[in-house]
């Protein structure tokens, strides 16, 4: 049996399915999910997860309509508000990833406030997505090479794994040991696609609000019970 994972991703679905099946406006269920995401952190840094990735706003969610769009932003808000001093209080370290120049400038500036508290925080690194693509930060990273090497700071040989992966929003981030998907669905959504390679994947039916420590220490102990090969078979000469 391996060691506990030192990265878990999650990508917290379920939340308008859950306030459907409780006859609640989708709102009430992203509210329920912000209580989820406080039992996570806390169930995390109980288990000992030094990182915890969590999919709050992907870059397809703006597609959402206007309204939906507003309440998340105000959660958003409230969220940042409301949560940074506890947080802070729990050794909890805040970035967000993602493309942050679309939010509104004050959610900015209050991201950019919590980041500044929380930075010397080690009990754990809470990693919030936001208006985040796994394609657009490909594209992002790209573009950067490009500049570099345009600029005749980067030689085309030089541009590797390792080159590549030094500008992604993830730059300080150990990839993902394992990615979590809450409500059933198994599919990335566009979601940490080039740090999620090598990562075992865990679906569970339950819904992001009902999720809780238990279901965390599920997730990893199926991780725990698995062989990670990195593509080589094991014992083959």
């Amino acid at each position: 049996m391996r060691s506990p994972p030192r990265h878990v991703a999650i990508i917290m679905d379920g939340n308008g399915r859950w306030a459907n099946a409780h006859g609640l406006p989708r709102i009430a269920g992203h509210r329920r999910g912000a209580e989820a995401v406080r039992r996570t952190v806390s169930g995390a840094v109980e288990l000992g997860i030094p990182y915890l990735t969590l999919f709050g706003f992907s870059s397809e969610n703006w597609k959402r309509s206007s309204s939906e769009v507003h309440d998340l932003m105000g959660l958003l808000r409230h969220y940042l508000l409301a949560e940074i001093a506890e947080l802070h209080r729990n050794g909890v370290r805040l970035k967000v990833i993602g493309q942050i120049g679309r939010l509104a400038p004050d959610i900015a500036e209050l991201i950019e406030r919590a980041e500044t508290v929380t930075r010397d925080n080690a009990a754990i690194t809470l990693t919030m997505a936001l208006s985040y693509g796994g394609r657009a930060e490909i594209v992002a990273a790209v573009q950067a090479i490009a500049a570099e090497a345009a600029k005749g700071r980067l030689s085309a040989a030089s541009i590797d794994e390792d080159c590549f992966a030094r500008h992604l929003f993830t730059v300080d981030l150990p990839d993902p040991d394992l990615l979590i998907r809450t409500s059933g669905e198994q599919r990335l959504s566009n979601f940490l696609l080039w740090q999620c390679a090598y990562s075992e994947l865990v679906f569970t039916k339950t819904l992001w609000p009902d999720f809780a420590k238990g279901d965390l220490e599920q997730a990893i102990a199926e991780y725990c019970g698995r062989e990670r090969r990195y593509g080589v078979r094991l014992g083959a000469r």
